[in-house]
């Protein structure tokens, strides 16, 4: 028995004298990289990823035939100016400048389909490792927890980002097949060329991506509370939309400043001239203080957490 420890004792000693100094605790920059790399080829290879980003896709397809459908006889999608309350400010804009159906669709997947795509990849960055047992040969490796968790949050932000871009773009094809593109006129009354709204619209889907921190956030602390993928994803989707009510009810607007959507359609204040850029600052402001706050709590929990699956 002392010789089998004095023996793994050894071979401790001999394993970790070298190499143990460099990849267990300080792991280069480019295995960082490298890990970061794997979790976002792991993350859009999946076909659920996929599958949500071809959703996002077809939402601005099914807006655009609505739309040019409702106006095929020459009307307006707003109905010229008595009907203008069954959709976002700038939908009845649509017809006149394909442009505005990148505003509309962000405007239309922005409180459902976004939040509910990131909160399925987010809830399952982490539950959905244990649950296939693959969470502990990660921790095996030289990142160690913390970065992986980076890792794994930064690669859900990407994702946030893609399928922004997955919206705005797609909505940009279907609005120049279907519709005239041309000079934009903002919802201050400001005409500006269609460059120059391309470039606010560029700036629109940024801040649509940005409103999603927080979404990501709850998804990966939700994540590191359970060891069931399914669970963490509906976890969250249902938290996001039990906010979403709350932040509609008049009773409690007293914390409706405090709830990460409140503020999510002030995206719109881009398509103003000049831009009120005080409710924008607000929403990103009150998205880092979620990320931060989520943040610390999914590393608390994950590198306290004893890993038995």
């Amino acid at each position: 028995m002392s010789r089998a420890e004095a023996g793994g004792g050894t071979r401790a000693e001999v394993s970790t004298g070298a190499p143990a100094t460099s990849p267990a605790r300080a792991p280069s920059p480019l295995w960082t990289l490298a890990l970061f790399r794997s979790e976002l080829t792991t993350t859009f290879r999946r076909w659920r990823t996929l599958a949500l980003l071809a959703v996002l896709a077809a939402v601005p397809v099914l807006v655009g035939i609505a739309v040019r459908i409702e106006t095929g006889d020459g009307g307006s999608a707003g109905g010229g100016g008595g009907e203008a309350g069954g959709g976002p400010v700038f939908m009845s804009q649509v017809t006149n400048n394909g442009l505005f159906l990148v505003f509309t669709s962000l405007a239309a997947t922005l409180p459902v389909f976004l939040p509910m795509a990131v909160g399925v990849v987010a809830g399952d960055a982490i539950a959905g490792e244990a649950s296939s047992g693959t969470l502990r040969y990660l921790l095996v490796a030289p990142a160690g927890r913390t970065r992986l968790l980076l890792a794994k949050y930064a690669a859900t932000l990407v994702f946030c980002l893609v399928a922004t871009v997955v919206v705005a773009g797609s909505a940009l094809a279907v609005g120049a097949a279907l519709f005239p593109l041309g000079e934009v006129t903002l919802l201050s009354g400001t005409t500006v060329s269609l460059g120059e709204g391309v470039v606010r619209a560029l700036a629109i889907a940024a801040v649509v991506a940005a409103s999603l921190i927080g979404v990501a956030a709850l998804g990966l602390f939700v994540s590191t509370l359970t060891n069931s993928g399914i669970a963490a994803m509906a976890t969250t989707v249902g938290l996001v939309i039990t906010v979403q009510i709350l932040d509609t009810i008049p009773q409690l607007h007293a914390i409706h400043p405090y709830l990460f959507p409140h503020y999510w359609l002030s995206f719109a204040d881009l398509l103003r001239d000049p831009v009120y850029w005080d409710q924008l600052l607000k929403n990103l402001g009150l998205q880092g203080l979620y990320a931060a706050v989520l943040g610390s709590a999914a590393w608390a929990r994950f590198t306290g957490r004893d890993i038995t699956v």
